[in-house]
């Protein structure tokens, strides 16, 4: 149900919109939304209803069968049946004919020790975003891991929500992928000048938690 499933089906639905009865499962208990505007969304910019980009109404409209907030588990090829399972535990399945698996991708979480640890957040989703923003009203201090696009939005977002944040980069430079010394040198001074701080070539060695199993800190070391 995220943007690239819905997004085949708008096209299907153009093309042959009584050719088949559709089912989506979807394991966010949302409708289909922009990810890319969470950012927006942590800075305060815009709320969550304003990056869906298919309401409720538009599923049934369009006799959608939707499951949000179903996890697929299994999947009978033989059979051609998908079988799901609701956050509550409740269980369902659905025959198919064609069989379309959309299903996007994880965050990579660091395999370092703590990172189990409560206050440990990928930055992915829309629980995710909440997480975050429920955090700023709480604590004081964030560190963000990695200084390309998504780590310096995360950064900028917590840090308009008033938390001092600190980036931690592998890299001597900032968005490596993207931008030369200098022009990552520039972005750098920048984001200083608004109030962020950096470790940069920094390798994290290890996240901190206390007695309540909370994250605390970031163990890293200089490799540059």
């Amino acid at each position: 149900n995220g943007m690239a499933g819905v997004r085949t089906l708008e096209e299907l639905l153009k093309l042959a919109p009584d050719l088949y009865d559709i089912t989506v499962f979807g394991a966010e208990p949302h409708p289909n939304y922009n990810r890319i505007l969470l950012s927006p969304v942590l800075a305060g910019e815009q709320t969550l209803d304003q990056i869906v980009l298919n309401p409720w109404d538009w599923y049934s409209s369009h006799n959608i069968c939707l499951h949000a907030g179903w996890t697929v588990t299994q999947v009978d090829r033989a059979r051609r049946v998908v079988y799901a399972q609701s956050i509550s535990g409740e269980k369902t399945s659905a025959e198919y004919d064609r069989l379309l698996m959309c299903t996007g991708s994880n965050a990579f979480m660091l395999p370092v020790p703590g990172k189990d640890l409560q206050g440990v957040l990928a930055y992915r989703d829309i629980a995710d975003t909440q997480a975050m923003m429920e955090a700023a009203t709480k604590y004081k201090h964030a560190v963000v891991i990695g200084g390309g696009l998504l780590g310096l939005e995360a950064a900028n977002g917590l840090m308009l929500r008033g938390m001092q944040v600190t980036v931690v980069h592998v890299c001597p430079t900032l968005m490596e992928r993207q931008l030369d010394a200098t022009a990552a040198t520039l972005l750098q001074q920048s984001l200083q000048a608004r109030g962020l701080n950096f470790m940069m070539g920094a390798q994290t060695q290890a996240l901190v938690g206390d007695a309540t199993g909370d994250v605390v800190g970031v163990d890293a070391v200089e490799r540059f």
